[in-house]
Parts: C-alpha cells; structure tokens; sequence
C-alpha cells in the first residue's frame, strides 16, 4: 500500500505542478514561458523520484511500469494497481487545478500542433529515449542510482524544451488523460496513451543487447 500511495503521491506532484505551470503561463500572459513549463516538468521529475524512489521507484507513468514489466523488472502482478494509483494521482491534480481555474478551457492538456502522426511518432521516440535512460539509471551501479533523478529529470526537461510547441511532450499515458477528461478536450487523446507506451515498450529490447554478455 505504501508502494501505491507512493506512486498516487508523486503522479499528482507530476500533473499538478507540470500542467499547473502550462494553466498558470496562460492565466497570466505567458509569465512561466515555454522554458519555465519544460523545467517545471523536468524538476518536479527529479524531485519526485528522490523524495519517493526508495518507496515504490517513482514510476509516476504507466508507459514506464509496463515496460518495466516487460524487462522482468517490475513484477506483473502490481503493474494493474500501480497504473490505477498513477491515473487516480493525475485525476485528483488535474481536479484540483479545474478548482482552481474554472476558467481555464484546456487544464495543461496535450494536443498536436500539427497532424496526429506527426505527434505520434514524436511521442514514441521521445518515450523510447526516456525509457532507455530510466533502465540504464534505475539497474545500473549504485552511483549510477544516485544519479537517477538528475538523468531522468534531465531528459524530461530537454524533450519537453524542444518537442513541446509540436506534440506536448507528453510521454506519459496518465499526464494526458486526466487534463483531457477533466477539461473535455479528448481529440487526438488515443496518440498520447498509445505512443508513450509503444515507444518504452521499444526500449527494452535495445536495453537488453546492451546488457547481454555476447559482443
């Protein structure tokens, strides 16, 4: 229970400050800026995987605990409550910010500025590079785990930087859904639950060639 408490706790910090930043630049004329929404999103990343990682491993993204699954490296059994703990924690984020803004029409939710595929693809690769850092950082050596938080926060903040203004740099099924139900603008919402998850599922093969012990 600690584990899923956990995992509840760090998606919302995920979904309320990260999609919070995106209401608050256009509650106040663009005050955070697109640099500001990319590190928000990139520290509270960070931050929550060293405040919860001991706990439950700050999964904070279904996209990332399948695909843990998927390696062995999660057991199978908690992905399902892992993944409902996870959505419940954007939910109540995402709640709590139409709370806070009513006005607000989109509440931080991703939508491409361009086709559907175009995001598509974008968010596979954007997630499969995630993956490949979360995997290398999270089973490394201990000096690696200690720089987890850093690594993977970092990657967050650079995707988010450069791929945002295109596909909203998601990469995390749950951090769509919820802005998207609780403001109703559910369009384009299939690219942001299936993309994350194909492009970290994509990752582990690549991640288990590195580590096999044949050249």
């Amino acid at each position: 229970m600690k584990k899923y408490i956990a995992e509840l706790t760090g998606t919302f910090a995920l979904v309320f400050c990260g999609t919070g930043a995106i209401v608050i630049d256009q509650q106040t004329a663009g005050a955070v800026t697109h640099i500001g929404i990319a590190i928000t999103f990139g520290f509270i990343v960070m931050s929550m995987i060293y405040a919860l990682g001991d706990v439950s491993g700050a999964h904070l993204n279904p996209a990332v605990s399948i695909a843990f699954a998927v390696a062995k490296k999660f057991p199978v059994k908690e992905l399902l409550p892992y993944i409902i703990s996870q959505a419940a924690g954007a939910l109540l984020a995402s709640g709590i910010l139409k709370w806070l803004f009513p006005a607000n029409e989109m509440l931080g939710a991703t939508l491409p500025s361009g086709s559907d595929m175009q995001s598509f693809v974008l968010e596979v690769l954007l997630t499969f590079f995630l993956m490949l850092v979360i995997l290398n950082v999270a089973h490394g050596s201990k000096e690696q785990g200690m720089f987890a938080g850093l690594a993977i926060g970092s990657v967050v903040l650079l995707e988010a930087m450069f791929a945002g203004p295109i596909c909203g740099a998601s990469m995390n099924p749950v951090r769509s859904l919820a802005p998207a139900l609780v403001s109703g603008h559910t369009q384009s919402l299939w690219v942001y639950l299936i993309a994350p998850t194909v492009g970290a599922i994509a990752a582990v093969p690549l991640f288990n060639y590195f580590k096999s012990t044949n050249s």
